[in-house]
């Protein structure tokens, strides 16, 4: 009896990683090529969600300024990029950072700067709890908004544009096909990455604090630094997927960081199952997929989303992938 639900988890993740290595083949032969691009954005935004059910399902963490991680490492991209065809040096205090057109460079920055203002941000507010993390984490989001809104020298409210994709390791990034799958080799790879962290010693604290921070502290944990790495991987994890939704549209403006993205990232995590890893995935292109096809009949598509997420929520204890694969527990 205890077998099953894990042989259908099994199933599930080859159906799901099945469909998403065939969908280019697919999409050619069905004359939609549109789909690579739109699947594309998919495993992006797929990678956030993952990055935040880290730091929320795992580690009880209910945070309403991802996206500022999100729009930070789509920033650095965007901006060195552009010094890179200017020529011209960028200082960030007390750095002079070059420009360059190279993903192998300008990803790892991505990472880099976002890990870092997730350590900065984690630190103040990981010394609150319940409802003030969630302000103060918003707060922080929108802090960040408004001052790229008021960076005039990358474009304000108007954003900047990245004037060619990356190059990668001799890849084509210009071809959506071979940056579709650099895009499924990064979620795959997060995913891996992720899986083994929540089942290790460390996974295994992250999860305690979530039920119970007090009787871990009395364990000896030094539970507020086992969070703040947690949240740090979080934000790091949504840092690459903005240098990454930076290079497909490439276009960055502020709005990436404002707090409503934060909250659709959210609703991705909780329609794909909170606190199962594949379940954000499924979530992230559910509620993708339900914007592309039901904008086409109204504006307001959104109406629809409201009753179903919250049918989900009533009756699906975790998520669409929950109910798929049979979980009934926390271990992803």
């Amino acid at each position: 009896m205890h077998k099953l639900p894990v042989n259908r988890r099994t199933l599930s993740v080859a159906a799901g990683a099945a469909v998403l290595l065939a969908l280019p083949v697919v999409a050619g032969l069905a004359g939609e090529p549109y789909l690579v691009t739109l699947f594309g954005r998919i495993l992006i935004y797929a990678l956030a969600a993952v990055s935040l059910d880290l730091m929320l399902g795992f580690g009880g963490m209910v945070s309403l300024g991802h996206a500022a991680f999100f729009g930070i490492g789509a920033y650095v991209v965007c901006i060195l990029s552009l010094h890179g065809l200017e020529g011209t040096p960028v200082f960030v205090w007390p750095f002079e950072l070059g420009g360059h057109q190279s993903g192998l460079v300008l990803w790892p920055a991505a990472v880099f700067f976002s890990a870092a203002s997730a350590a900065v941000i984690g630190a103040l507010s990981l010394r609150t709890s319940g409802m003030h993390f969630i302000m103060i984490t918003l707060a922080f989001a929108q802090m960040l908004y408004y001052f790229f809104v008021s960076l005039e020298a990358y474009g304000g409210d108007d954003g900047i544009s990245l004037f060619s994709r990356n190059t990668f390791a001799g890849l084509d990034l210009a071809d959506d096909t071979q940056f579709y799958y650099l895009c499924l080799a990064a979620l795959a790879a997060f995913l891996f990455f992720s899986h083994r962290l929540v089942h290790s010693r460390f996974g295994m604290v992250i999860r305690g604090c979530r039920e119970n921070e007090r009787r871990m502290k009395s364990l000896g944990f030094p539970t507020f630094r086992y969070r703040l790495v947690c949240f740090v991987i979080a934000g790091a994890g949504a840092g690459l997927a903005g240098a990454l939704i930076a290079n497909q549209t490439e276009y960055v403006s502020p709005g990436l960081m404002h707090w409503t993205r934060s909250g659709e990232i959210l609703v991705m995590v909780l329609l794909g199952g909170m606190g199962t890893l594949f379940g954000p995935v499924l979530g992230a292109a559910t509620l993708l997929l339900m914007e592309e096809f039901l904008s086409v009949y109204t504006e307001h598509w959104m109406v629809y989303l409201g009753p179903f997420l919250i049918v989900v929520v009533l009756f699906a204890k975790r998520g669409i992938y929950g109910l798929i694969a049979g979980v009934n527990d926390n271990h992803g």
